[in-house]
């Protein structure tokens, strides 16, 4: 089997160092998590510093720009995803597993703050971090074995367990009832269902018929406004960083067809979602 998925990704390690440089794949980066073993000092990100210390994980998404300042010897393990990662034809085993990772990607990209560290729920969960970037390394730099369905497996293992603790980390936050609503629909976007006013007023403990009075005071945006703008958002990365068809996009995100998210775009953006596509090509 080739090794095809490695061409598209970079996973690197460095034990106790006192210096990094900047990162060199900034530009051609499309999603990177960032994990701290250990050490301690300062992350500099879009000029914004936060305090590190070992167990610490940071997600980069297009664009964001970071530089470390070591206090103490520091050890690093991290695994950036290029930008042709997703826009390269995977074959057809590759296809639904990949779709998969777009929306635990998205879940991660809307529910954290690059300005701050993702939670643990748990020791166990740092420890299966570092499990898998151990086995993500070790098969990556092992050219002589054909490991792609290992790394694929391990790559979708850590996007899981990150995507759960940033879930777990929103909720041990102190949040407007507003914002929890916001970071709800945020990672329920792919379930409308869960979505409804009848399953809001059940879960924020609200009347049905005050949900969207009451989100729309709060975020200046009615309920469906913020829905629709949100699942855009998430169709602008999926034309400008996936290959995905419009047809596929349109079907993931909850548009009726090609049509209605033209048109949608149209509104939005003043182009249709393919003129948008082609002028990132």
């Amino acid at each position: 089997m080739p090794r095809t998925i490695f061409e598209n990704i970079v996973i690197q390690v460095y034990q106790k160092e006192d210096y990094f440089p900047f990162c060199q794949y900034t530009s051609i980066r499309f999603f990177e998590i960032l994990f701290f073993e250990a050490g301690s000092g300062e992350i500099l990100i879009n000029q914004h510093r936060v305090p590190y210390q070992g167990g610490a994980l940071f997600i980069f998404i297009p664009n964001d720009e970071y530089t470390i300042e070591v206090k103490e010897a520091t050890s690093v393990r991290t695994i950036k995803f290029l930008n042709k990662f997703f826009m390269e034809d995977p074959g057809p085993h590759f296809q639904e597993q990949r779709k998969a990772w777009i929306k635990k990607i998205e879940t991660i990209f809307y529910g954290s703050s690059r300005e701050q560290c993702i939670l643990f729920s748990s020791k166990k969960e740092k420890i299966s971090v570092r499990a898998l970037f151990e086995v993500l390394y070790n098969e990556f730099e092992d050219q002589s074995v054909n490991s792609d369905q290992v790394l694929r497996n391990s790559l979708e293992a850590l996007l899981h367990v990150v995507s759960r603790n940033i879930h777990d980390s929103r909720a041990g936050l102190v949040y407007s009832k507003a914002q929890e609503m916001v970071n709800y629909i945020h990672f329920y976007i792919h379930e409308p269902d869960k979505l409804s006013r009848t399953v809001l007023a059940e879960e924020f403990n609200l009347a049905e018929r005050y949900v969207s009075q009451y989100f729309k005071k709060h975020t200046g945006l009615s309920l469906k406004k913020y829905i629709l703008n949100h699942k855009v958002r998430l169709a602008e990365h999926r034309l400008r960083f996936t290959d995905l068809s419009l047809a596929e996009i349109a079907q993931e995100l909850g548009f009726t067809d090609n049509s209605h998210l033209d048109k949608t775009f149209l509104v939005y953006k003043g182009l249709t979602a393919n003129a948008y596509r082609m002028q990132f090509k």
